[in-house]
């Protein structure tokens, strides 16, 4: 039987039973943990399960989310020192085990949201928070980690400080009700002091957390709000935050790796020169789709890949394939008539009773994108007694320790992860193909840590790409405003292919939800018709996922109704957010900051875009220049609307990588394939944007204090394609409407 996400979820949920119904009422605050849950040293006190206190008067906050670079374990700490009243000179953090308490709810309710309004989406809201709490997944990405710790570890932090103030009135013999905590330091309500925190590591005792304990209102917010320096700077300033390259054990090997060139080969054999390894090298480890050399040395290892073992390949039944083909089947499914996988229509007039003036079409294409992240893939496996120990950068530790315990055919428990400081993430480090392989290397070297790193050229030649994706559009307008908005996608689901890698589902047919999100314009008449192509191409999740070529899709096609209709691009998307007020001020901040309706500078071209996507909306205009056929982005201006604010300084920094990120992809990225392999292998080949190249970017955060918090690691990068290619429009009059943008093409 075929099992769609779908089918999963509602199955769930009509079977789950009194399990299910159980968890039904189970509230967040059972998130708290005891006290048992957070591992101590010596000198130390946990509180409960996130927040402990050394006699040296150190908060620690245990943080289950990865950092990569976002700013998230300042940002998570700051919640839990917010309600603690803490001073934030003495807040640190520690990696969270893996326990259920530090779930990702908010990651799986983020793919429910995107069903259609209605009973669907409702049940699966509903089922996903029921399923993250009894799965427990421990997971970071879809920019929920803030979302998804808003209320858990401020209760954790309000916990922790009704705590001290009992254990500080038992000691002092005064009531608890006549005590206040001013930067981490009980005092009376007249300004005695009785006890900084770490003084009261004796006095906890036996005392338990309690977990009905009010939290503060918005009003009082001490440091939620205000721009506190990042946590995890210094060490990377000083070069001792261990990321996954960095990990050095006792008696440690080295793994180097050659996969097969063409997608779902394999090796069939390999020819050992002289007949043994040389000097350094240990052993030859086959894998089902690599073959894996080990020694004392990872320069040693790759260069005997590189010069010296001769592999013999089965390059399977993919060695003719190309994404030149590719393309051109998407772009004949653009315009079948077949049925589509998915369609969505709104439709408040009917368009028959509407004067049409004017019709426009045009097909836009996106290409398959690498994610490139700095740090180069890697995992170092230790097997010995049974017992496995992973050290790596992952998204996801509840995920990696699932596919180690398969591959080593041992129970979770005999599993631990630990998480290191990821140089990148954006989807990459949620894959488990690394650990697949790391741990069949370590378990042929049993008691040795290996170190399993792959070269760039392995990673870029084998990632999960961003899907390549083609978008016929079409509109209808009367004199004033488009009536008719048609979009038929085809490109293939991330989330289908990685459900079933994960968990052999087999591949599912339904579009990421995020790449049919619904734009959020006032068209009469709206309807997406979504195909998903099958294939070969291994794709996966992506910074900001499918709204990183929808919104080029959208918003460029936007500005050519415009156009046609000879209307302002501001003044049209003006017009069709009447009814969106959140929208429309972002859309006014960033046109307003950029100078819109003035004339640019002389050789300057001006677009403008828009996306809401993981619930934060983000307007950008790019002020663009044209040198020979090269592009030049000289300014951004960013507004972004992502509800309350924790840290404001981490909400710019994040829009600013946001858009270097999306504009590497729109200026430089592609992937193409030819013979069954990718072509590019390194960044001669996959440009990024250099420090040289990198436009002014001025963000500016548009309040909404009361709107629910919107996520800020991804919903910087689908703006700025659309807004580079309309001002290059703006700036030449040429419309490009491929991926990356080409003068020449």
């Amino acid at each position: 039987m075929k099992l769609t996400r779908r089918k999963l979820i509602v199955g769930g949920t009509l079977g789950g039973g009194a399990l299910v119904v159980g968890w039904w009422f189970a509230h967040e605050r059972d998130r708290l943990g005891g006290r048992d849950a957070f591992r101590t040293r010596q000198g130390e006190v946990a509180l409960n399960g996130w927040v402990k206190v050394s006699k040296g008067g150190t908060i620690i906050v245990a943080v289950p989310r990865a950092e990569m670079g976002q700013g998230i374990h300042t940002a998570l700490a700051m919640l839990v020192a917010e309600e603690m009243d803490a001073k934030w000179d003495d807040v640190r953090v520690e990696d969270a085990a893996d326990l259920g308490i530090y779930r990702n709810v908010e990651m799986l309710l983020e793919g429910a949201r995107s069903q259609d309004p209605g009973i669907m989406r409702d049940i699966a809201m509903w089922a996903g928070s029921r399923v993250a709490g009894i799965l427990g997944v421990s997971a970071t990405g879809g920019s929920t980690a803030t979302r998804d710790a808003w209320e858990p570890m401020r209760l954790a932090g309000a916990s922790a400080r009704e705590l001290l103030l009992r254990a500080a009135a038992q000691k002092a013999g005064v009531k608890q009700a006549d005590l206040v905590v001013v930067d981490s330091e009980v005092r009376t309500r007249e300004g005695k002091p009785i006890a900084r925190f770490g003084e009261l590591v004796e006095a906890i005792g036996e005392l338990q957390p309690l977990r009905d304990v009010p939290l503060k209102e918005p009003a009082a917010f001490r440091l939620i709000g205000k721009e506190l320096p990042r946590l995890d700077i210094a060490a990377k300033v000083t070069g001792t935050a261990t990321f996954g390259v960095d990990v050095r054990l006792p008696d440690m090997l080295y793994a180097a790796v050659a996969n097969c060139p063409v997608f779902g080969g394999k090796p069939k054999g390999f020819t050992l020169p002289g007949g043994e390894l040389p000097k350094g090298l240990v052993k030859i480890v086959e894998l089902p789709e690599a073959i894996a050399v080990v020694g004392d040395s990872w320069w040693k290892a790759q260069r005997f890949l590189n010069e010296g073992l001769k592999i013999e390949w089965d390059l399977g039944p993919n060695a003719a394939l190309s994404s030149a083909a590719l393309l051109a089947d998407y772009q004949a499914q653009s315009r079948a008539v077949s049925d589509p996988t998915k369609t969505r229509s709104f439709q408040t007039t009917p368009t028959t009773q509407t004067p049409m003036e004017r019709g426009i079409e045009a097909t836009y294409r996106a290409p398959y994108l690498a994610h490139a992240t700095m740090e180069p893939m890697n995992c170092t496996a230790r097997f010995a007694d049974g017992r496995l120990d992973l050290w790596m950068p992952n998204q996801s530790p509840s995920l990696m320790r699932y596919v180690a315990a398969k591959a080593a055919d041992i129970d979770q428990s005999a599993v631990r992860v630990h998480t290191t400081y990821l140089g990148g993430g954006f989807g990459r480090r949620a894959e488990p193909d690394l650990v697949r392989q790391a741990v069949t290397i370590a378990k042929a070297l049993p008691g040795r840590p290996v170190q399993l790193l792959w070269s760039r050229e392995e990673d870029m030649r084998h990632d999960f790409y961003r899907p390549m994706a083609v978008a016929r559009m079409q509109a209808r307008a009367s004199k004033d405003a488009p009536w008719e908005w048609r979009c038929r996608l085809v490109g293939q689901s991330a989330t289908g292919q990685f459900v079933n890698r994960v968990l052999r589902l087999g591949e599912q047919g339904d579009p990421d939800g995020n790449s049919v999100e619904r734009p959020p314009y006032g068209f009469p008449s709206y309807r997406l018709e979504a195909v998903v192509p099958k294939g070969p191409v291994p794709v996966g999740f992506w910074r900001s996922v499918g709204h990183s070529h929808t919104a080029f899709f959208d918003e460029c096609f936007l500005d050519e109704v415009a156009h046609s209709m000879k209307k302002d691009p501001l003044v049209l998307r003006r017009e069709l957010l009447a009814n969106q007020p959140r929208h429309l001020a972002v859309l006014d901040a960033a046109a307003k900051a950029a100078g819109w309706g003035t004339a640019p500078p002389s050789g300057i071209g001006r677009g403008i875009a828009l996306r809401e996507s993981f619930g934060s909306i983000v307007a950008q205009v790019a002020e663009v220049a044209v040198e020979g056929s090269a592009i030049r982005v000289k300014r951004v201006v960013c507004a972004v609307d992502c509800g309350r604010v924790v840290n404001p300084a981490i909400v710019r920094a994040q829009m600013e990588s946001g858009i270097v990120y999306g504009l590497s992809a729109a200026l430089h990225g592609e992937i193409t394939i030819s013979k069954g392999a990718v072509e590019q292998g390194n960044f001669p080949d996959y440009e990024v944007v250099r420090l040289a190249d990198m436009p002014v970017i001025e963000t500016l955060i548009v309040g909404s204090p009361d709107a629910a918090m919107g996520g800020v690691g991804e919903p910087g990068t689908p703006p700025i394609a659309p807004a580079v290619g309309n001002a290059i429009f703006a700036l030449t009059g040429k419309r490009l409407r491929s991926l990356p943008l080409r003068l020449d093409a």
